[in-house]
């Protein structure tokens, strides 16, 4: 696998659209650090670690509104493995004039849009979540 926050978004899309209550990603440390963002975030209901033997497993629980409408209605791959995208501190995207997120991987790691700017500190443009 190329890419494997697309792949771990990916499943969160097709999860969401076929609704379903949890998904289960193999895991990363950069999985779980994005993972944390979307829970503090409100996007998901939570997640946990789930150890195994060939590989460790995010069991992600996934959030719908009280009609079942999905909390997160787009998910989108930002900075891909064949080209990379940056910001400054200045230049961190607002996801629907702020409605959503960017995701920022920076030199103290992964962090929302809003706390980039917050820190004042620009990174690697991740994936917008909205």
């Amino acid at each position: 696998m190329t890419d494997p926050i697309a792949d771990f978004l990916t499943r969160i899309r097709n999860a969401l659209l076929a609704k379903h209550p949890a998904v289960d990603i193999p895991s990363s440390r950069l999985k779980a650090s994005l993972a944390n963002i979307l829970q503090e975030e409100g996007y998901i209901e939570g997640f946990k670690i789930i150890e195994g033997i060939p590989r460790d497993t995010i069991r992600v629980a996934l959030r719908y509104g009280p009609d079942g409408e999905r909390v997160i209605n787009g998910l989108l791959r930002v900075s891909k493995p064949g080209r990379r995208v940056y910001c400054s501190k200045d230049d961190i995207p607002k996801v629907l004039g702020g409605l959503g997120i960017a995701v920022l991987s920076t030199s103290q790691g992964l962090m929302s849009g809003n706390e980039g700017r917050r820190r004042g500190i620009g990174g690697e443009v991740v994936c917008t979540v909205w």
